[in-house]
Order: C-alpha cells, then structure tokens, then sequence
C-alpha cells in the first residue's frame, strides 16, 4: 500500500503518541524513569523452487516495548495490545515488575537528550517500495528460479529463491524530553542453486540487498552469479594440509569481520568475553586495517538518525591502520566501563550500524594474481570461534590458486589461525565492498593460515 506525505506523517505522528503515552503511564505508576519503543513493519517475502511459489507472506506487524526504571531496578517488557488499556496495562505491569529485579548501579537512560528529526540525507527511504505491486515481485522469484537453470544443465534444483521487502516507522520516547521517529525501507533478493556434480552436489548462493528495487543488482545478475558459485565448485578435491595465503572473498570477509565484532563489543569485554578487553592503544592489525562503525552512511542499511537509546548516531573509528581505537558502547556499559557511549544501543544489547573495513586499490582478480600459492575462500562452514582466547577454525570451501590464477575448486578442509594473528597478517584490500548488509568487507588476504585437509 503506498502512502502520501500526510498518512506518513499521520503515522510517524501517531507512534509518537502511544509511545509518549506509555511513558506518561509508567511514571505516573512509579517509574523513576521510562523508555518506550512502537514499531510498525509492513513485510512481503516469496519464495520459488522450480515453478512453484512456495511461500508468500504479507504482514503489518505492531509492537510496543518498554523499558523502565525504579530507582536503579531495570524491568523491560513488549506487546502487540496497542490500544489505551493495553498500553496503559503494560506501563502498570512493568513497574511493578521492576520490585523483583536486584538494583545495578550502571542502570539507568543516557545522561543526555538531544533532538532528533528525519534526516533526508540518509537516504533510508526508497518509494518504489511502496510502488512495486506484489505480481511483480513474485515474477522476479520465479523468474530467479528460471534464471539459474538456464545457466546450465547441471543446476536442476535449489534450496529457494527469495525476494522480501520491508516498510517500517519506528518511533522512541522517554521520560528524559526524548521524541524521535524515523521510516526505513529495505529489500533483498537471493538464490541458492544446486548443481549435480556425479554423486556429488554442489550449492552456491547468492544476494544482494538495498534500501530501494533500484539498488538492487538484476534478477539476471542475481542468477548468474548464484548459479557461478554452485558450478566453480563442480568436480572439488581436498587439499594437503599446509600453510599458505588465504584470500577472503567479500561475503566471507564480512563474516570474519562479524566474529571481530564480538570481541569489540563492550558487553563481551565487561565480562572478560574477549581477547581484545585490554588491548585499547595496542597495535592489532596490520596498516591495511581501518574499520569503522558508520551510523549515517547514506544508503547505508544500518543507518538510523539515533540508536535505540535515542542516541544521536555518527562513525566511530575502530581500527585506525590496525590500532585499536575504542570498543563499542551503549550508555550502560560505558557507564560500567567508564567511557561514553558510541550509540550503538540496539534491542536491548549493543549493535553495529554500518561496520566495514575500508576498501582497497585492487580488484579481487589483482589480488589472486599476486598470490602464487594460496586458497580463495568462497564460503565457510560451521562455528568455531573462541571469543576470549582469538581462536579462529572454520570449514571452508573455495579454489586452490596456483601461479596466480585459480587452479581448481577445493572443499572439505578448515582454515584456522588466532585473531590477532589474521588481523596483523593482512597485507592487501581489494575494492569490492558493496553495502549489502550491516556488516561488509571488501575482499582481503591473510599472509599465511592453516589449512588442513589431507
């Protein structure tokens, strides 16, 4: 359903209202302080295996949540119920829970309010969202399906095609003076094709992902490039075990940087959850490491005017050439850890917003030419990282490179090393980044890891 200027407005206007009534209702019940959060979330997803559309959702979904103060006891709850008494019934029930919680002496909102307002700039709304009829995305989901068969004849099946898409306005009130809203849109498209190699079989997946229909790459370039990844590793053999350089391709890399992000994150060091908790000032990485948190990245979709503490967002540096410079904060632990927050509140923990290590002056076929012995990884299996000690072991399949060009497809073996030693041992960046997600990387290489197969 599209909407004007004035419906938008009517519904910033209207979440505004039953949040500022929430929070009026939990201080008039006793709350020494309150918070409340009403999001409203317009979804459509499809999915397509083959010629049959195996799953279509549309769905309006409104919740309030709330977070309130009793002194320094912290009690949080969340409902669907958004008429008067619902509200007003939650505020009542939330206070009164806060009695049995134990007092924290770092609880509490952010010392300081500061105005927000809709920032055009971030570009975080696309109209042709709300302009694309659901035909036409259910044509591109089959037509995806279509698409990574046409490839080649050895694609005969998948594990879906999707295309989803998201209108939502949120809205945060507290009872410091706090009013801010903001509407974002985001959309997706993927597919996950899988190719017969013998007995063997073979799955490649691919997306991209946007603000807008108009940033997205093509259902054919979706297809392809879905369809390319199942079939390079057609007829994969296991490699020796050795150490060697590995080059992360881009969606591999930005999962390395996802495992990093635990250990800069604050609620992990207060507790000692990670290897990085002293290590503010030290020299981590090597000087192709430069990773920032960028809040207001236009486009970006991680951006947000404000965190969920109501927060103003900004970008805060990391790693600057491989120097840790901060962890990432919301007001509660840097309370507890003495420094400020960075606005990265979200959901009740901490979150990144757009986290990205910076690009590099080479393409990713650069930087395979200079590599005369080493692995590409295309993708990685399972979990196996140890957030306090830096351990870093994965399954992992990719191509074996040999004098510079990729020689053949490998898979079955791991890839493993210590965080601190990845971090120091990359010596080149390629220019690949895309913003696709809230965590992305450009495509590196890591001087030497383990691999172990045969």
């Amino acid at each position: 359903m599209q909407l004007d200027d004035a419906a938008r407005a009517d519904a910033r206007d209207e979440a505004l209202g039953i949040a500022a009534v929430a929070v009026a209702a939990a201080v008039e019940h006793g709350a020494s302080a309150a918070e409340a959060t009403l999001s409203i979330n317009d979804r459509f997803a499809a999915e397509a295996r083959g010629a049959e559309l195996t799953k279509l959702e549309q769905s309006r979904g409104r919740s309030l949540t709330m977070r309130t103060f009793v002194g320094r006891r912290r009690a949080s709850m969340s409902t669907t119920d958004l008429t008067h008494d619902g509200v007003r019934g939650l505020a009542k029930r939330i206070v009164a829970a806060a009695a049995f919680v134990g007092e924290d002496p770092h609880a509490g909102l952010p010392e300081s309010v500061t105005p927000a307002a809709e920032d055009a700039a971030l570009a975080m709304v696309s109209p042709d969202v709300a302009a694309r009829e659901p035909a036409a995305k259910i044509e591109d989901v089959l037509e995806l399906e279509r698409a990574i068969r046409r490839a080649d004849p050895r694609i005969a099946n998948s594990r879906g095609s999707h295309v989803a898409d998201s209108q939502a306005t949120l809205a945060l009130v507290n009872s410091l003076g706090f009013r801010g809203a903001y509407r974002m849109t985001s959309v997706s498209r993927s597919s996950s094709p899988v190719a017969r190699d013998g007995t063997d079989l073979r799955i490649g997946s691919y997306g991209t992902a946007a603000r807008g229909y108009a940033g997205l790459e093509s259902v054919e370039s979706v297809a392809r490039q879905a369809a390319k990844r199942a079939l390079d590793l057609c007829g994969a053999r296991r490699p020796a075990t050795m150490r060697v350089p590995v080059i992360f391709e881009r969606d591999v890399a930005a999962g390395v940087l996802g495992d990093l992000f635990n250990a800069i994150n604050a609620a992990n060091v207060a507790v000692g959850n990670s290897y990085l908790a002293d290590a503010i000032g030290e020299t981590i990485g090597s000087p192709h490491v430069t990773i920032v948190d960028d809040g207001r990245l236009a486009g970006g979709l991680g951006t947000s005017p404000f965190d969920a503490e109501g927060t103003p967002t900004g970008m805060t540096t990391v790693f600057e050439r491989g120097v840790l410079k901060t962890f990432l904060y919301d007001s509660y632990y840097a309370r507890r850890l003495g420094a400020r927050t960075t606005g990265n509140a979200s959901g009740g923990g901490i979150g990144v917003h757009n986290f990205y290590l910076y690009a590099g002056d080479r393409s990713l076929e650069e930087l395979i030419a200079a590599t005369p012995r080493g692995v590409l990884v295309y993708d990685t299996i399972g979990f196996a990282t140890e957030h306090a000690s830096g351990t870093y072991s994965r399954g992992a399949r990719g191509m074996w490179i040999e004098n510079g060009e990729p020689a053949y497809p490998i898979d079955q073996f791991t890839i493993a090393s210590n965080f601190k030693a990845m971090l120091a041992g990359i010596d080149a960046v390629a220019d690949d980044i895309r913003f696709d997600g809230s965590i992305v990387s450009p495509s590196f290489r890591v001087a030497e890891m383990t691999i172990s197969g045969d």
